[in-house]
């Protein structure tokens, strides 16, 4: 569907600061999201599957090479353990299950066991399954789909004018070709970015429309929560009030798209995240991220109750990669370099099964030193920042399978 509001409309939208102005805007918004969806909701909850050690350089990510941060490290989990915290979001009320893995493509062996992993979720639970590791070659996508994967997540994280700036190593242009590749290959499509990484108000809105070009099913909205050691270490939190009013313009911009508020939220929105979901959200992504700590599932579920929105277990739920034209993606051989850190350490020791905890299930290997960004820019931190592995991850309820 086209976007309700042009271009123009929207950056006057987005020039707004008053909040009595603001509420009406979320209002509008409101309509939007209950005219096309009524009081059904998508809650999702993810596992990040394996971690660290990425050979990519984004500006955000302490996950990066490039970073200086703590590296939260796993190897790639066993398709047992997989399922395990697929039936612990179950439990918490997760209507779709996203199996996550660092970096922009999967060795064989890895990939195999995402497909096992994908294969005994929808075996075993009623969870819509979901994908997000990377660029993939065409018969990877299919392969994905014959496993009983759903949906394939694969932002394009900002506007397209303002990429080089979050990543250099990673094009922009290979984005796109994996989001058509998975929607090729017969997939739903979760295409979303991060606001606030430098942007201005002009590529929000560039960012807005790129995504009604491309139309997806699903749409997560990110907020920055800066890493300590990364590019974007230094900035501020968004303005509750900004990051909302942003969310009713792109939900504005996008009618038809599943929204679902993912990481920041916490930092950024705090008190006012249940006005974030009447700004048009359909769904969140519940408990915690790949590195933080979100909500309780509890809180959540009342976040959309107290609007009257239905967070029951539903028994269907209402949602593709082409890899970059580098060596190596089309055979999907990529290097497995979480492996080649975690070598020399002592082995993992084993997983803890729960909804998915990174304060107990990520273990961080310090980082003492870190070649220099392919961009040339500086690692920063805000004064007195904590290092990603300190107390700023907040203790929260975990839900046992």
């Amino acid at each position: 569907m086209a976007p309700l509001i042009s271009r123009e409309e929207a950056l006057v939208l987005g020039e707004l600061s008053d909040h009595a102005a603001i509420e009406d805007l979320i209002e509008r918004a409101w309509r939007a999201r209950v005219e096309r969806f009524g009081d059904s909701t998508d809650m999702c909850s993810l596992v990040n599957a394996k971690s660290g050690g990425c050979a990519e350089d984004c500006g955000f990510c302490a996950q990066s090479r490039y970073a200086e941060a703590d590296t939260p490290l796993h190897a790639m989990m066993d398709p047992e353990q997989i399922l395990e915290h697929a039936r612990a979001a179950e439990a918490a009320g997760a209507h779709r299950f996203c199996m996550v893995t660092q970096g922009q493509g999967l060795s064989r062996r890895d990939f195999d066991k995402v497909l096992a992993g994908a294969r005994l979720v929808a075996e075993h639970t009623n969870l819509k399954r979901c994908a997000s590791i990377g660029h993939m070659s065409a018969d990877r996508a299919k392969a994905l789909r014959e496993a009983g994967v759903q949906r394939v997540h694969h932002n394009v994280e900002t506007a397209e004018s303002y990429y080089d700036e979050v990543s250099t190593t990673v094009r922009y242009a290979g984005r796109l070709r994996t989001i058509e590749a998975v929607r090729d290959a017969g997939l739903e499509t979760c295409v979303g970015g991060i606001l606030n990484l430098g942007e201005s108000r002009e590529q929000r809105v560039e960012m807005a429309f790129q995504l009604a070009e491309i139309d997806p099913t699903s749409v997560p909205i990110n907020l920055l929560n800066p890493r300590p050691g990364t590019k974007f270490g230094d900035r501020d939190y968004m303005d509750p009030w900004e990051a909302v009013k942003w969310i009713a313009i792109f939900r504005l911009i996008l009618p038809e798209a599943l929204f679902r508020l993912c990481g920041g939220r916490v930092e950024n929105i705090a008190e006012l995240q249940t006005l974030a979901v009447r700004a048009g959200v359909n769904g969140v992504m519940m408990g915690n991220f790949l590195t933080t700590l979100g909500n309780t599932p509890e809180e959540d579920r009342a976040m959309f109750e107290e609007l009257g929105l239905n967070v029951a277990p539903q028994a269907d739920n209402g949602a593709n990669p082409r890899p970059d034209n580098r060596s190596g993606w089309l055979e999907g051989e990529t290097p497995d370099v979480v492996n080649e850190l975690l070598a020399a350490e002592r082995p993992l020791e084993s997983i803890e099964v729960r909804l998915w905890d990174p304060s107990t299930q990520l273990r961080f290997r310090r980082t003492r030193s870190a070649p220099p960004r392919p961009d040339g820019a500086p690692n920063r931190a805000r004064a007195g920042a904590f290092s990603s592995h300190s107390p700023d991850l907040r203790p929260t309820d975990a839900i046992p399978s």
